[in-house]
């Protein structure tokens, strides 16, 4: 593979794969999910957990004195209004944690699938990692990158820094969650290392370039916070978006990672001695 090349090429590779009709549908799964629940959840259990919320509310002992001044100006029975909105901002995010975890449970295998069998058919499969190797990776990974974005939080108050140092970190957690999962199909241990050893510097811009491209949900789902009655609809947006980056990210890491392979059990690379990772 030549250099940055082999980056942009992937990224080519990544976003019209984007456009397929399967990654697309797969897309619309999380905010189906989230549609259903919701429905679900009103159906079911609206009117109950609504008289709950608006009791609460109203029995609170540390908002007597906030209702009696909304009461001063004029607004009554302020806590019927919160009260819908209240369980809202409860329901939303754990219909949106659920959706987000089915889908990438589901989507990871039908994105290899979908790379290894149109681009990479002759790529034999070595299964280097195992599906608790994988979460062992992830967990262990994930609590590095967590207790390296803790370490540096002081050095956030230097300007320049906040703007490199969080993309920096979890961009690496991305490039070794993504580049491990995207290999363990495919690769032995021994591929595995060998690529990372010499392609790390590359998969780190992959994994900050995906980190960037992460933030764009969020900014959707806080517009949600200013414009209360496009909450809902925001939210369902912002999950969408989610979910094409993660598909981006993935397919991303896979054209990659199995080029790289591919390149590696071509004689592209020379042996290097076993380690860890």
């Amino acid at each position: 593979m030549n250099g940055m090349q082999g980056v942009l090429d992937a990224c080519r590779h990544a976003l019209a794969d984007c456009l397929q009709p399967r990654v697309l549908a797969l897309s619309l799964l999380p905010v189906l999910i989230i549609v259903a629940g919701a429905w679900g959840f009103g159906y079911f259990y609206w009117d109950g957990a609504l008289s709950w919320a608006h009791a609460w509310l109203a029995g609170a002992s540390l908002l007597q004195g906030f209702w009696s001044w909304l009461r001063s100006l004029g607004v009554g029975h302020a806590e019927a209004v919160l009260a819908p909105l209240l369980l809202v901002l409860a329901i939303l995010p754990l219909l949106v944690l659920a959706a987000l975890l089915l889908v990438a449970l589901l989507m990871t295998p039908a994105l290899l699938g979908l790379v290894a069998g149109r681009r990479f058919p002759g790529l034999e499969r070595r299964r280097g990692a195992s599906f608790v190797q994988s979460l062992l990776w992830s967990g262990g990974t994930t609590l590095a990158a967590l207790g390296a974005l803790l370490l540096s939080i002081p050095l956030w108050l230097v300007p320049p820094l906040i703007l490199v140092l969080p993309p920096l970190i979890w961009g690496w957690l991305t490039y070794r969650v993504m580049a491990f999962d995207a290999l363990a199909a495919h690769a032995s241990a021994q591929e595995r290392r060998q690529i990372f050893h010499r392609h790390g510097g590359r998969l780190l811009a992959i994994g900050i370039a995906c980190g960037y491209l992460g933030a764009a949900p969020g900014v959707v789902w806080l517009s949600g916070a200013w414009f209360l009655a496009l909450l809902l609809p925001l939210t369902l947006l912002a999950v969408w978006i989610y979910t094409m980056v993660f598909a981006f990210s993935a397919l991303w890491f896979l054209h990659y990672c199995l080029a790289a392979l591919q390149a590696l059990r071509a004689g592209d690379a020379p042996a290097l001695p076993r380690g860890p990772g």
